[in-house]
């Protein structure tokens, strides 16, 4: 059974229609990567599923609940976890600080230690300010700041954005432990198609708003994803 189901989603904003009746699903541990040339819609495809943007039509449930209408902190609360792109962390901050930024749920009490296991830079530079961490180090602390939540779906745009290539091994081989070991609903949408095809379990493109093309991530040479999302 899929954890993540979602049905004819549809989305719009000052009058354009920006998602098109998308319907898609995400399996417990496995990575979706949502590829696309840029403006297609990715982005707010993650935000309508966190109920940053109110979906015009559909639906979507996680773990059999229906989300719809639910604002972001109930979904938080539901079980998604979300890492915006930009990393959106909070520059005055300590990075433990950050951390306990997702206690919001009322889960935890303190940052867990696997955190600090899954990122060890974090652990070094806990009582640091965010903004004074490198940009791959801000990375880290969005996804963990998102763990600290404890979700069983985790929503990912871009996580490789502006990062220095060992960084996006390292979060690369986290978000595999996450799916594999933890067995967390990977949505990832991404840029970096070798990235993308070392990391995917399934695919989705979209175009305009659409998903187009869909598989096995093991098939994306041969399917051609290459060139679909080459600019």
């Amino acid at each position: 059974m899929s954890l993540l189901e979602v049905d004819t989603l549809s989305q719009a904003y000052g009058g354009s229609r920006i998602l098109r009746e998308l319907s898609f699903t995400a399996e417990a541990g496995k990575v979706v990567v949502l590829l696309g040339r840029n403006g297609v819609g990715k982005s707010t495809l993650l935000r309508t599923l966190m109920g940053i943007h109110p979906a015009l039509a559909g639906s979507v449930r996680l773990g059999g609940r229906t989300l719809d209408g639910l604002p972001p902190q109930r979904r938080a609360a539901a079980g998604i976890g979300y890492v915006p792109q930009g990393r959106e962390i909070f520059a005055r901050l300590s990075v433990e600080e950050n951390l306990r930024v997702g206690f919001a749920t009322g889960r935890l009490a303190s940052v867990p230690a696997e955190i600090f296991e899954l990122f060890p830079v974090l652990g070094e530079m806990r009582r640091r300010r965010g903004g004074d961490l490198s940009g791959g180090q801000q990375q880290q602390l969005a996804i963990a700041r998102a763990l600290c939540t404890q979700p069983s779906l985790l929503l990912l745009d871009e996580p490789t954005e502006g990062i220095q290539p060992s960084v996006i091994k390292d979060i690369g081989r986290v978000i595999r432990r996450l799916a594999d070991v933890q067995g967390l609903a990977v949505v990832l949408v991404e840029q970096y198609y070798d990235f993308a095809a070392e990391i995917a379990d399934a695919y989705l493109v979209m175009e305009r708003g659409e998903i187009v093309a869909r598989g096995d991530g093991v098939r994306m040479e041969a399917d051609g994803v290459r060139a679909m999302v080459a600019v």
